[in-house]
């Protein structure tokens, strides 16, 4: 199924969807649906475009900055792989698109572990569909602000080694949480050494992204924004040191060689990889 194809379905058709689990609240819009339709994805609802083209209306170039972000996953995946991880844990990980962690990992390692870890009951529920027959990834629908509860996941317990290195992904994670002074350390304290952090987050240190009417757009859905500095972001990677070329943007992130640079006022959104030596 493509984009177009479900561009002019209405909500009553979409809830009839085999992707949507029963009882999903399909009222009110998610950051996980919204990021999915401004990829080019059909596993968004009404309300989910609705809100992403009031975005657009606001800074057209906000489908630019979610492919780029996503750009930056598929490299730092890369890289990641390059180092000898093997096995990943993607937080806030949303709806399943082209290019996802099990398929870049898989495609250099068969056996690369993946959990997928979202509190969006359908991109969970999408996530187990696209999964199927794969033993070597699965979905945890649990809170990623609750490190016990995805660290305890069946899933999880079945599928990483916590003491090997691991690759944990927080892509446009750590905005949508008011607080997240705790969160990545208490991941990093039960990582093994060789472990690896790749992370993006918003900011409204640049230009493209820094109209308060997106933050306030943003208050309409189940997943309010909180904006960071670059001396908060860095602050995340406290225990982890940062590879080269440091904090950057995620289109300047060790880009493919022929792509064209991308002026940090257009990118909208810090990134970075550390490692827990």
């Amino acid at each position: 199924m493509t984009a177009a194809d479900c561009r002019g379905w209405t909500m009553t058709e979409q809830e009839g969807a085999d992707w949507i689990p029963p009882g999903a609240d399909l009222s009110r819009p998610s950051a996980a649906r919204i990021y999915d339709y401004l990829l080019g994805g059909a596993h968004n609802l009404t309300a989910d475009r609705e809100v992403a083209r009031r975005l657009e209306a606001i800074q057209p170039q906000v489908a630019a900055v979610a492919r780029r972000n996503r750009a930056f996953l598929r490299r730092a995946v890369r890289f990641l792989l390059d180092q000898g991880v093997r096995q990943f844990l993607d937080l806030g990980s949303g709806i399943p698109t082209v290019g996802n962690v099990h398929e870049v990992a898989q495609a250099t390692d068969p056996a690369a572990k993946v959990v997928y870890v979202d509190y969006e009951p359908v991109a969970v529920a999408h996530s187990r569909m696209l999964l199927k027959g794969n033993s070597n990834a699965a979905a945890v629908e649990a809170d990623a602000t609750d490190t016990d509860a995805v660290l305890q996941a069946e899933a999880t317990k079945r599928l990483l080694d916590l003491g090997k290195p691991v690759g944990l992904l927080a892509i446009t994670l750590g905005h949508y949480l008011p607080d997240v002074s705790e969160i990545f350390k208490n991941y990093r304290e039960v990582l093994a050494p060789g472990s690896h952090l790749a992370l993006t987050h918003l900011t409204n240190d640049f230009a493209v992204l820094n109209d308060p009417r997106v933050a306030e757009t943003m208050r309409s859905t189940q997943d309010h924004i909180f904006p960071r500095t670059k001396s908060e972001v860095l602050a995340l990677f406290d225990g982890f040191e940062l590879v080269e070329p440091g904090l950057t943007t995620s289109a300047n992130w060790r880009p493919d060689r022929l792509a064209a640079v991308v002026d940090p006022e257009e990118d909208g959104l810090y990134a970075g990889v550390g490692v827990k030596r």
